[in-house]
């Protein structure tokens, strides 16, 4: 990044010249956070005002200890309301599944995934650290997100997220699992 903001690049030149070129791009807090997409390895895609189905899983911690579920599930629920509507969460002892809807902030831009959680694995992994007396990374750099289509689409997600404790044999019921969240 050159002085001011702007980015620099250099060119080689067939004649082996080496030239310095600062191009001045003001670098806004939309550029900075990825408002609408990013792209690390996966391409992740935001739409206004749909919801969103997303995984993220441990990159450390396999299982996740019983005793941090709860900080994660609360760190989960942190921005509901201010950020995203919650729909839907499991922490899982290998990975976490939300649903959610970004909302719109004070300029009526919809907040970005990529903030939302950033704010999730970056606070919960802090907490998790300090608890365990460890430090690192816990959860895996990228992320998996679905952009749903349609109601269909959203319940079906809902059931998803339910069933994930009783497909993994951890409960016989959804509600017996105590670290499931949907919203009323």
């Amino acid at each position: 990044m050159a002085a001011g903001g702007g980015a620099r690049s250099t060119l080689n030149t067939p004649h082996s010249t080496l030239h310095t070129i600062t191009t001045h791009i003001p670098m806004t807090q939309a550029l900075l956070k990825g408002k609408y997409q990013y792209r690390r390895r996966l391409p992740h895609h935001q739409r206004d005002d749909r919801a969103v189905f997303v995984t993220f899983c441990c990159g450390c911690l396999d299982p996740l200890p019983e005793a941090v579920r709860d900080i994660v599930l609360r760190h989960c629920l942190h921005d509901d309301v201010a950020k995203a509507a919650i729909h839907a969460v499991v922490v899982m002892p290998d990975h976490v599944h939300l649903l959610l809807t970004p909302l719109r902030d004070l300029d009526g831009n919809p907040h970005s995934l990529v903030e939302i959680l950033q704010g999730i694995k970056s606070a919960s992994a802090h907490s998790l650290n300090r608890v365990l007396g460890r430090s690192g990374p816990v959860w895996q750099e990228e992320s998996f997100d679905h952009v749903l289509r349609g109601e269909e689409s959203f319940e079906e997600k809902l059931e998803y997220i339910r069933q994930n404790p009783v497909r993994r044999g951890l409960v016989t019921r959804p509600e017996d699992y105590p670290w499931l969240w949907v919203a009323a």
